[in-house]
């Protein structure tokens, strides 16, 4: 692994990176709570096909990270990684997102489609589908209840007490983290203590534009987004860890009428940390498509 420091739009942004700079590039976007080392595992078994590129999202890690919420709201959140992409040579690349990084991943596809050659987006959602679902008071709702915490002023020092236990509970009531050995658990810990970190993380839920229903309360005035602008143009995958307990596969529902060009793979025995649980099965699901 290789990791250097640089300047993307005027900030600061650490990246790692693993294999031939020659080869194809392979743009990695991690999610909550997560920094561009979580992809080690799998970019390491990614380094014949792919120049893996990770970097530690804005208000992540070491890179820039700026105060208010304002911040941290999706265009901005793309501007950085099309900056890295202009870094990188231009461009397109295949970009793979994560969780809250697909939600960037989606952004690049989008709005900047001559930046994404492919699209690789694991357990995460595209916009249309999720606001449907978030907003709709039935399952997804239920199971995103826990943004409102996370949104809420002083979560972050609720959440980060005692060596972040709150966090780690949180994490470990519902989905098989046995992934997150000590050592992992502690490096984790570093990049959260960071100065300003952990509410910079935060931050990426407050800037959110959705609302999330109360269960069995549907929202009824969510902004209706144009479907001829949330088309994803290029190839696209969807890896699924089908026991994610917070990210659930009826907000993958009516995908196809937003990707044309659409494969779905599901992963058994993997949840929302499926590049985690299951690396090998992820890397030849990527491996197999391409």
């Amino acid at each position: 692994m290789h990791t250097q420091e640089l300047t993307l739009n005027g900030h600061p942004f650490f990246i790692r990176s693993w294999g031939n700079p020659e080869l194809p590039t392979l743009l990695m976007m991690h999610g909550f709570p997560e920094y561009g080392g979580a992809w080690d595992t799998l970019a390491q078994l990614l380094t014949d096909r792919y120049h893996c590129v990770a970097p530690d999202m804005r208000g992540y890690g070491q890179s820039w990270t700026p105060e208010g919420v304002e911040n941290y709201a999706v265009p901005e959140l793309v501007g950085d990684m099309a900056a890295l992409v202009g870094h990188l040579g231009g461009g397109p690349v295949t970009v793979l997102g994560h969780d809250w990084g697909a939600a960037v991943a989606y952004g690049l596809a989008l709005f900047c489609p001559d930046l994404v050659e492919k699209l690789i987006i694991m357990n995460g959602v595209h916009p249309v589908p999720f606001r449907r679902e978030v907003s709709a008071g039935g399952a997804q709702s239920q199971a995103s209840q826990y943004m409102n915490l996370l949104r809420s002023d002083g979560s972050e020092d609720v959440l980060s007490a005692n060596g972040f236990a709150a966090l780690l509970g949180f994490m470990n009531e519902t989905m098989d983290m046995a992934w997150l050995t000590p050592e992992k658990q502690a490096d984790y810990i570093t990049e959260w203590s960071r100065p300003g970190r952990f509410n910079a993380m935060l931050n990426w839920y407050r800037a959110a534009p959705f609302k999330v229903a109360d269960p069995g309360v549907p929202v009824t005035d969510i902004p209706q987004l144009p479907p001829e602008t949330m088309q994803v143009h290029c190839p696209h995958l969807l890896i699924w860890g089908v026991n994610d307990t917070a990210l659930l596969e009826v907000s993958t529902e009516g995908l196809e009428e937003f990707a044309a060009d659409l494969t779905r793979v599901r992963i058994e025995g993997a949840d929302h940390w499926l590049h985690h649980q299951k690396p090998a099965e992820v890397a030849r699901a990527i491996l197999d498509w391409n």
